[in-house]
Protein backbone atom coordinates (compact mmCIF):
# COMPACT_ATOMS: atom_id res chain seq x y z
CA UNK A 1 0.00 0.00 0.00
CA UNK A 2 2.65 2.69 0.78
CA UNK A 3 2.86 2.63 -3.52
CA UNK A 4 0.67 6.12 -3.10
CA UNK A 5 3.52 8.30 -3.10
CA UNK A 6 2.79 8.73 -6.93
CA UNK A 7 -0.97 9.25 -6.27
CA UNK A 8 -0.56 11.60 -2.84
CA UNK A 9 -1.61 14.74 -4.77
CA UNK A 10 -4.74 13.31 -5.88
CA UNK A 11 -5.97 11.95 -2.63
CA UNK A 12 -9.07 13.16 -1.13
CA UNK A 13 -8.49 15.29 2.20
CA UNK A 14 -8.38 12.88 5.32
CA UNK A 15 -7.15 10.07 3.14
CA UNK A 16 -3.33 9.28 2.92
CA UNK A 17 -0.60 6.79 3.13
CA UNK A 18 0.79 5.75 6.89
CA UNK A 19 3.87 6.03 5.41
CA UNK A 20 6.35 8.24 7.89
CA UNK A 21 3.25 8.47 10.67
CA UNK A 22 3.71 4.68 11.68
CA UNK A 23 5.24 4.53 14.73
CA UNK A 24 2.75 7.41 16.22
CA UNK A 25 -0.29 5.59 14.39
CA UNK A 26 0.86 2.35 17.11
CA UNK A 27 1.94 3.87 19.81
CA UNK A 28 -1.85 4.96 19.44
CA UNK A 29 -3.02 1.75 19.01
CA UNK A 30 -4.56 2.59 15.82
CA UNK A 31 -1.93 0.70 13.34
CA UNK A 32 -1.31 -2.76 13.89
CA UNK A 33 1.47 -3.61 11.52
CA UNK A 34 3.93 -1.68 10.20
CA UNK A 35 6.19 -2.96 6.93
CA UNK A 36 9.48 -1.46 5.39
CA UNK A 37 12.28 -2.54 3.70
CA UNK A 38 15.89 -1.50 3.35
CA UNK A 39 14.80 0.16 0.21
CA UNK A 40 15.08 3.51 1.83
CA UNK A 41 14.14 6.93 0.28
CA UNK A 42 17.28 8.92 0.17
CA UNK A 43 17.96 10.81 3.57
CA UNK A 44 15.34 9.02 5.14
CA UNK A 45 16.04 7.24 9.08
CA UNK A 46 15.81 3.43 9.42
CA UNK A 47 12.80 2.85 11.11
CA UNK A 48 14.55 0.53 13.37
CA UNK A 49 16.19 3.73 14.88
CA UNK A 50 12.72 4.49 16.46
CA UNK A 51 10.83 1.32 16.66
CA UNK A 52 14.01 -0.49 17.82
CA UNK A 53 13.87 0.94 21.53
CA UNK A 54 9.93 0.18 21.99
CA UNK A 55 9.97 -3.03 20.83
CA UNK A 56 12.57 -3.81 23.78
CA UNK A 57 9.85 -2.63 26.17
CA UNK A 58 7.39 -4.96 24.90
CA UNK A 59 5.46 -2.85 23.00
CA UNK A 60 6.19 -4.35 19.75
CA UNK A 61 7.09 -7.83 18.05
CA UNK A 62 9.52 -7.39 15.21
CA UNK A 63 9.83 -9.93 12.16
CA UNK A 64 12.03 -9.76 8.96
CA UNK A 65 12.69 -11.69 5.94
CA UNK A 66 15.01 -11.59 2.76
CA UNK A 67 13.61 -12.38 -0.63
CA UNK A 68 14.93 -11.58 -4.07
CA UNK A 69 14.97 -7.59 -4.73
CA UNK A 70 11.91 -7.26 -7.34
CA UNK A 71 13.45 -6.25 -10.79
CA UNK A 72 17.18 -7.55 -9.89
CA UNK A 73 18.53 -10.44 -10.78
CA UNK A 74 20.79 -11.91 -7.77
CA UNK A 75 19.95 -8.95 -5.16
CA UNK A 76 18.27 -9.62 -2.26
CA UNK A 77 15.94 -7.12 0.14
CA UNK A 78 14.88 -7.80 3.41
CA UNK A 79 11.49 -6.55 4.42
CA UNK A 80 10.67 -6.18 8.31
CA UNK A 81 7.87 -5.90 10.34
CA UNK A 82 6.42 -4.36 13.47
CA UNK A 83 3.47 -5.39 14.94
CA UNK A 84 1.18 -5.15 18.37
CA UNK A 85 1.19 -7.53 20.68
CA UNK A 86 -1.12 -10.21 19.77
CA UNK A 87 -0.85 -9.05 16.14
CA UNK A 88 2.10 -11.19 14.51
CA UNK A 89 0.09 -13.46 12.55
CA UNK A 90 -0.49 -10.31 10.42
CA UNK A 91 3.40 -10.15 9.41
CA UNK A 92 3.12 -13.72 9.12
CA UNK A 93 0.59 -13.48 6.26
CA UNK A 94 1.82 -10.64 4.62
CA UNK A 95 5.40 -12.45 4.26
CA UNK A 96 3.16 -15.20 2.55
CA UNK A 97 1.75 -12.78 0.70
CA UNK A 98 4.60 -11.57 -0.25
CA UNK A 99 6.42 -14.51 -0.88
CA UNK A 100 3.71 -15.23 -3.73
CA UNK A 101 4.18 -11.90 -5.36
CA UNK A 102 7.93 -11.96 -5.40
CA UNK A 103 9.37 -15.44 -5.41
CA UNK A 104 6.50 -17.11 -7.20
CA UNK A 105 6.00 -14.02 -9.34
CA UNK A 106 2.17 -14.25 -8.94
CA UNK A 107 0.30 -10.75 -9.96
CA UNK A 108 -1.22 -8.60 -7.53
CA UNK A 109 -5.08 -8.30 -7.83
CA UNK A 110 -7.21 -6.11 -5.63
CA UNK A 111 -8.33 -8.74 -3.11
CA UNK A 112 -4.90 -9.06 -2.37
CA UNK A 113 -4.12 -5.66 -2.31
CA UNK A 114 -7.29 -4.90 0.00
CA UNK A 115 -6.00 -7.89 2.33
CA UNK A 116 -2.88 -6.40 2.33
CA UNK A 117 -4.34 -2.95 3.31
CA UNK A 118 -6.60 -4.45 5.89
CA UNK A 119 -3.33 -6.61 7.56
CA UNK A 120 -1.51 -3.30 7.69
CA UNK A 121 -4.22 -1.38 9.24
CA UNK A 122 -5.66 0.95 6.61
CA UNK A 123 -9.64 1.61 6.77
CA UNK A 124 -11.63 0.28 4.00
CA UNK A 125 -12.09 4.04 2.34
CA UNK A 126 -8.13 4.29 2.07
CA UNK A 127 -8.35 1.04 0.17
CA UNK A 128 -10.97 1.52 -1.75
CA UNK A 129 -9.36 5.07 -3.38
CA UNK A 130 -5.59 3.04 -3.45
CA UNK A 131 -7.93 0.41 -5.69
CA UNK A 132 -9.32 3.31 -7.67
CA UNK A 133 -5.92 4.45 -8.68
CA UNK A 134 -3.88 1.63 -8.87
CA UNK A 135 -6.03 -0.74 -10.33
CA UNK A 136 -7.45 2.19 -13.15
CA UNK A 137 -7.81 1.29 -16.15
CA UNK A 138 -5.72 2.71 -19.04
CA UNK A 139 -7.21 5.28 -21.05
Amino acid sequence: MDQSDAYDDELPAGIGPHEGRELELMLAGEKPLAMFNDDLPEGMEPPEIAFDPYMAEGRFAKGEVVMPAPGFKNERLRYYFYALPGEEWRTARVIEILRGLIEQHLPTTPELETETGRLLGYDDADIQVFLDRFFRPEK
